[in-house]
């Protein structure tokens, strides 16, 4: 089950965190939301931001301008 990204380029700190908070506890357990944060700031705060709330941050991938960051929402 894939689902689109949430695309947050370019929404400012702690913005992203929280629109990303807000969309997986949307979500059911046990789903993947990808998300399209920029470099700096968001991308150095917002994985950190989500494991301290107790998601999974599984990957982080570099794009040419911009980084993917897949996080599952636990049961």
């Amino acid at each position: 089950m894939s689902s689109l990204p949430l695309d947050l380029r370019g929404t400012p700190c702690p913005l992203n965190f929280v629109k990303t908070k807000l969309k997986l506890q949307q979500m059911p357990p046990d789903t993947i939301l990808e998300v399209w944060l920029d470099s700096g700031e968001p991308i150095e705060q917002v994985p950190d931001s989500l494991r301290i709330e107790g998601y999974i941050v599984s990957e982080i991938l570099p794009e040419l301008e911009f980084f993917k960051l897949k996080v599952l929402r636990p049961e």
